[in-house]
């Protein structure tokens, strides 16, 4: 069988995702040749030749990525922090900005020997998981509304577990149920969540708005609609003390904290940026008991 050089194959496809508008599409290119060979991005030099199906393989993966399908969809999974989970169409993909609230999470809880986590909106589950993997003695519960979505976050927990993994509960449930997760009231460490926060009517690249569900994406006319929802959730789980982290468009930067100093209950309200620059999540703290 002929065999053809993978770099020239690389190349072609950086320049068909390039004129696509890919945003980064050397990296694309450069991923999907990796997942197609089975190696290691920074191994691809190692392989010069390869056969000429595997070079049909790899472009017939190119050109659904020039349509600007997911590249997370073409891999079959995302990354998160520690964990890597299964997405695709009908859950929303986990993006690289979250890991800057599962940082900031983490460092919240780093202290507490069997902390109590709640994800709100989780979606694939990934931050719940992610949580979990980096925290293996925390009790963490998972909320989730659609039911599209709720099988991916099972599935992923259901792996996440075979492969030795903490357990996640997770709650068929919506955020703006005022009986939400009540046997956990007053009870939570640490609240986290990645909800719908885009405007309603807002311009988005076709990756999100062709393939991540709308349900996931909008929050109302203002983005704030599900973010209203987790704050007052939230300030009932919090212990005294619990803290809230929950990201946001990056035209929250100034609705978001006013919404978390409206409630007496939070305090110490911050706003914080992504690498950037963007306002991206807000966070505050269940005042503490006679704060």
């Amino acid at each position: 069988m002929t065999r053809q050089p993978l770099r020239l194959a690389v190349l072609e496809a950086e320049r068909m995702l390039t004129e696509a508008g890919v945003e980064s599409p050397r990296a694309d290119a450069e991923i999907l040749a990796a997942h197609v060979v089975g190696v290691e991005r920074g191994r691809l030099m190692m392989v010069p030749l390869v056969d000429r199906s595997v070079v049909e393989d790899y472009r017939k993966l190119v050109k659904r990525r020039a349509a600007r399908e997911p590249l997370q969809h073409l891999l079959g999974s995302a990354v998160l922090g520690p964990v890597t989970v299964a997405v695709g169409p009908g859950v929303f993909t986990p993006r690289p900005e979250t890991e800057l609230l599962l940082e900031w999470g983490l460092a919240r809880i780093a202290d507490i020997e069997q902390p109590l986590v709640v994800d709100l909106c989780t979606g694939s589950g990934a931050l719940a998981l992610a949580i979990a993997a980096s925290r293996p003695a925390a009790q963490v519960h998972a909320v989730e509304a659609d039911p599209l979505a709720l099988s991916w976050a099972q599935a992923n927990i259901t792996g996440h577990v075979a492969v030795g993994g903490t357990r996640v509960t997770l709650h068929a449930a919506d955020v703006r149920w005022p009986d939400l997760l009540v046997e956990l009231e007053a009870r939570v460490d640490l609240v986290v969540c990645n909800p719908p926060y885009v405007p309603d009517g807002t311009p988005l690249p076709p990756e999100v708005a062709e393939w991540d569900p709308p349900g996931a994406v909008f929050g109302g006319p203002d983005g704030l609609e599900i973010i209203r929802a987790v704050i007052g959730t939230a300030a009932g789980l919090l212990r005294y003390g619990g803290w809230l982290g929950i990201e946001h468009d990056d035209s929250h930067g100034a609705a978001v904290p006013e919404l978390l100093g409206r409630r007496k209950v939070l305090t110490d309200v911050e706003e914080h940026p992504d690498l950037a620059g963007r306002p991206r999540f807000a966070t505050a703290r269940r005042r503490p008991l006679g704060g």
